[in-house]
């Protein structure tokens, strides 16, 4: 490890698990006082505890602007500031075979954790990097965001949302020295597409079927070989360091290159998508 966070402050929000918490760990490596922030209190304090000094845990509901807003104040306020903001909090929604199926009974579920949430992060961690120097923001949208599908319209509506939001609020905060940039996983190997996939299946079933899912998605990406929470966390060093100081308004695939397109002739990305969340 470099150190290359030695110093820096920051918040993960769904940080108890996944994608957060592989993030917070490696933050964490590279030097970084970590505040792990989630709705799951009892996981959050779990995780903290085994992630050792230089690790804190806020409670808190993404999908509720105030409790954004103190996370980021109350953070502020014990460590002194706060330099980088992963905005990664997330939820899938309910999967419906077609458009004809869905009542949209979700939408502004999803909708207030994965957009809404994340554009609050944004607004309050910038508010205080504006007064403080600059910092970096990290938004997690995903592949699904990039290419439609003809399932979880919310889910990929609010994706989509976070990559243009990202855009937009670089451009405006650009003036202040804060950075903004958004990363689209693709098959990484969290719990999400499990549950999304596999909830209406006796426990029993619901490893083997995730092996076949896995499997099937590898035969559509170039790199073939599962992708990990690791691979998000690297690239989420890179854009919270100083080596990503003239980067802004990037919406960065860790995909194993699925968006660049299926080398195999059995399907396309849109049959892939249409199963449920592929950043999961």
């Amino acid at each position: 490890m470099t150190n290359e966070l030695a110093g820096k402050v920051a918040v993960v929000t769904g940080g108890s698990s996944g994608i957060g918490l592989g993030t917070a760990e490696r933050f964490l490596a590279e030097g970084a006082t970590v505040v792990v922030a989630d709705i799951d209190r009892e996981r959050g304090e779990e995780v903290v505890a085994a992630l050792g000094a230089g690790a804190s845990f806020h409670p808190v509901d993404v999908a509720d602007p105030q409790a954004v807003t103190d996370l980021v104040h109350g953070t502020v306020a014990r460590l002194g500031g706060l330099h980088v903001m992963f905005n990664n909090a997330g939820i899938s929604g309910a999967r419906h075979p077609t458009i004809l199926d869905d009542d949209f009974a979700d939408f502004h579920q999803v909708m207030d954790v994965n957009l809404l949430g994340v554009m609050v992060g944004t607004r309050e961690a910038a508010r205080h990097m504006a007064t403080a120097g600059g910092g970096s923001i990290i938004n997690i949208s995903s592949i699904g965001g990039i290419n439609a599908a003809p399932s979880l319209w919310a889910y990929h509506l609010s994706k989509s949302s976070v990559i243009f939001f990202t855009k937009a609020a670089a451009v405006g905060l650009g003036v202040h020295g804060v950075r903004v940039n958004c990363i689209c996983p693709g098959n990484i190997e969290t719990p999400i597409l499990e549950r999304t996939m596999t909830s209406h299946l006796p426990e029993e079933e619901r490893a083997e079927t995730m092996l076949r899912i896995r499997a099937y998605i590898q035969s559509q990406q170039p790199l073939q070989r599962q992708g990990t929470v690791d691979d998000i966390a690297e690239a989420a060093v890179f854009l919270a360091s100083d080596r990503s100081s003239y980067i802004t308004g990037t919406t960065l695939p860790v995909d194993g290159g699925m968006v660049a397109g299926n080398p195999s002739k059995t399907g396309g990305i849109s049959r892939l998508q249409a199963g449920g969340p592929v950043d999961g």
